[in-house]
């Protein structure tokens, strides 16, 4: 009886626990803008050459536009979208060690395109790393 009566409540626990996680990650993730926006990428490539798009959106999230427009590919992952093809351009971290930083008005993102909220006049930058 004692036995069953510990497991009880160290389930309750781990439930309790788990609800309170639950309930910080709601409560401090990051807010999205609803409504018509205007925002830029610019998309920075392995030549150093650049290309700067301007997309009217009433998405979200930038992962949205940015597959909405076929602006990039990917695939999921357990974070998010993966981003492995630009503006036509590969970046395979498995292959060359090369990525896609993203950053949002010029500070590097702190969060995958698709949990990135956007905002109206934000500016965004993917940018061909190694």
């Amino acid at each position: 009886m004692k036995r069953t009566t510990k497991i009880l409540i160290a389930v309750l626990a781990v439930l309790v626990l788990a609800g309170a996680m639950l309930g910080i990650y709601l409560a401090t993730r990051p807010a999205a803008s609803q409504g018509a926006k205007e925002i830029t990428v610019e998309v920075i490539h392995s030549d150093q050459s650049s290309k700067t798009f301007t997309y009217h959106t009433d998405a979200e999230y930038l992962g949205e536009v940015l597959l909405a427009e076929d602006l990039v590919q990917g695939e999921d992952s357990q974070y998010g979208l993966m981003i492995l093809t630009v503006d036509g351009e590969d970046a395979i971290f498995e292959e060359s060690g090369a990525y896609w930083a993203l950053y949002q008005n010029g500070e590097y993102a702190q969060t995958g395109a698709d949990s990135t909220p956007i905002r109206d006049g934000d500016s965004f930058q993917l940018v061909y790393s190694k």
